[in-house]
Parts: C-alpha cells; sequence; structure tokens
C-alpha cells in the first residue's frame, strides 16, 4: 500500500507564519524607530527624499492650478460682463483709491517695514515667502521657498514685520522648514518689558495660547504686558516682541501662576518672513586682552627686614 506524504509539496510553502512575519517587521520598525529619534541616523535619507520630491511637491500644485484656470475660462460672458461694468462704476466713483489696490498696498507696507527691520541687522537676514503649511495636525509648522541654497541653517530665528513668528528647524536644498512659537515644542526665553522679569515662552499646540509656565504667583506681571525677547539663548536677538499677556490666574494655593500669551506677529497669516542669520543674533565677541594685560599681574609687598 503507498503512503500518502503529510508534507505539502514545495510549490505550496509559504515560509513563516503571518504573526511571525508581523512580529519580525515590528520590532524592525521600533527599531528604525528608536535609531532615528536617538541617533538621527535617517537624516541623510530624509535630506535625498526632500531633494527628489521637491519637483514633485512644485507639480502637485499644478492640478489645482490649471483646474481653477478652467473653472475661469467658463464663466459666462454675461456675469463677466456685469462685473466688468460694477468695476468701471467703482473706478469712476472711487478714482485713485481704486486704482490703487488695498490688498497690494498692504502687502507693500508688510514688505517695507520687513525690509526696514533687516536693515537693523546690517543686512544678516534673509526674505522668505511661505509657500504652505505643514500636513501634520498637531504640529504649527510652515514651509518657506529658501534653503541651503540662500544659505539657512537650522537653528535660526524666523520674524516677520510685527515679532517673532518661529525658529528654522530643518533645511533642505531649495526650502526650509519653520516652526511656529505656538508648536508644543517650541520654547522662546523672553522677559516682561515693563518689570523686567525673565521667564520662558511655550507653545501649546494647536488652536492654544502659548504659555508662560514656572512664574510665581506674585510675580510682577499683569495682563497686557508686552513679552519681549530675552536674548539669553543666542538665537533671537535682545528686544523683539514675542506676544502680549492675555490671561492670568493667581492662586496662592498653587506653586505657579497660570499665564497665557497671545503672539504679536502673524504666525497664521504673515507670506513674507525675515530670516535671522545666527551672526545677527549674536551679541559681538568681547575684545582679547592684550599680551602686556594678560602678563601683567599685581606684584606682592616686601617683607620687612630684620
Amino acid at each position: 500500500m503507498r503512503h500518502i506524504q503529510a508534507d505539502p509539496p514545495a510549490f505550496f510553502h509559504r515560509g513563516p507564519s503571518p504573526l511571525a512575519r508581523l512580529a519580525f517587521f515590528g520590532l524592525i520598525s521600533i527599531a528604525l524607530l528608536f535609531l532615528d529619534t536617538r541617533y538621527r541616523y535617517l537624516e541623510n535619507i530624509r535630506h535625498v527624499a526632500g531633494i527628489v520630491l521637491y519637483p514633485v511637491q512644485r507639480a502637485a500644485q499644478v492640478p489645482g492650478e490649471a483646474i481653477g484656470w478652467v473653472a475661469s475660462y467658463f464663466v459666462s460672458q454675461r456675469a463677466l460682463a456685469d462685473e466688468i461694468a460694477a468695476l468701471r462704476r467703482q473706478l469712476v466713483e472711487q478714482g485713485a483709491a481704486v486704482q490703487a489696490f488695498p490688498a497690494t498696498q498692504q502687502e507693500n507696507a508688510r514688505l517695507k517695514a520687513l525690509l526696514d527691520i533687516r536693515g537693523h541687522f546690517d543686512a544678516a537676514a534673509t526674505v522668505v515667502e511661505v509657500l504652505y503649511t505643514g500636513r501634520d495636525a498637531f504640529t504649527q509648522k510652515v514651509f518657506v521657498d529658501r534653503g541651503s541654497d540662500a544659505g539657512l541653517i537650522a537653528g535660526e530665528a524666523v520674524i516677520d514685520a510685527e515679532g517673532v513668528v518661529g525658529q528654522v528647524t530643518r533645511v533642505f536644498p531649495y526650502m526650509a522648514e519653520v516652526t511656529l512659537i505656538t508648536d508644543k515644542d517650541q520654547a522662546v526665553p523672553v522677559r516682561v518689558e515693563r518689570s523686567g522679569v525673565r521667564s520662558v515662552l511655550f507653545g501649546a499646540g494647536a488652536g492654544r495660547a502659548p504659555e508662560l509656565r514656572f512664574m510665581a504667583p506674585n510675580a510682577d506681571i499683569q495682563i497686557g504686558d508686552r513679552l519681549v525677547t530675552s536674548g539669553i539663548d543666542g538665537t533671537f536677538p535682545q528686544g523683539l516682541v514675542v506676544a502680549q499677556v492675555a490671561t492670568l490666574e493667581r492662586d496662592p494655593g498653587q506653586m505657579f501662576a497660570r499665564i497665557s500669551a497671545r503672539p504679536v506677529a502673524g504666525v497664521d497669516r504673515s507670506r513674507h518672513l525675515l530670516v535671522l542669520r545666527q551672526t545677527a543674533a549674536m551679541p559681538p565677541r568681547p575684545e582679547e586682552p592684550t599680551e602686556t594685560e594678560a602678563v601683567k599681574k599685581p606684584g606682592r609687598g616686601k617683607g620687612r627686614r630684620g
């Protein structure tokens, strides 16, 4: 009698079980996440991906622009005629006010203010334009149209015409990532302009106001006080406006007061920003002592002769 083989033919051999594969690849994923978080081993891969995907990102905006152009092209002639007639009447009524488009005037004013601020830092700054905001709903980041090609490096301060916006956190060849001061991982050393009290402003995430933490309940601070950069971190120049105190709760039973602030800069609306180079943020280095001053030491008094 011929026995039937219990083992399946090689054609049906499945290898390790699905559960073993899941465990194997899960361990590899956890290891890669740990190594990347701890030692930043995958930073070069992100750098290459930024170079490769930059044309794709720019090309992804083309369909939306094309759809908008096609939609505007097929607008009815009647609607266009009515709009033109209304614009002509408005032009006659308002004259010069219509010719100077208000939005353009506002944009020009913001750019002029930004250039004036740039002059205060001996031109050690770069004007950038916001391309788009980050896609992660749990972070507060924007991407600008300048990168390592313009000399930007991670850690540089970013401001607008009104105050501090954030900090450059990642740089690609043709664009850069800016983390806003409202992001939960961002902190800015500040001082109260009125009283000089120093503290640190921490971002609280999307939809929440930044907070001044670890402030004593009896600290000299009031609602409406302006917070400016203290300059002790070497990143943000001293005296830049950051926020204004919005709420203040003092509870003697608590160790710290609850203080929230409202950003002064247009963190969610500014289109043009200014990146301050680190040479503009750092104070000048003190002069080195001369050779004679370094060698010269106070002499010792001579002892009395017996």
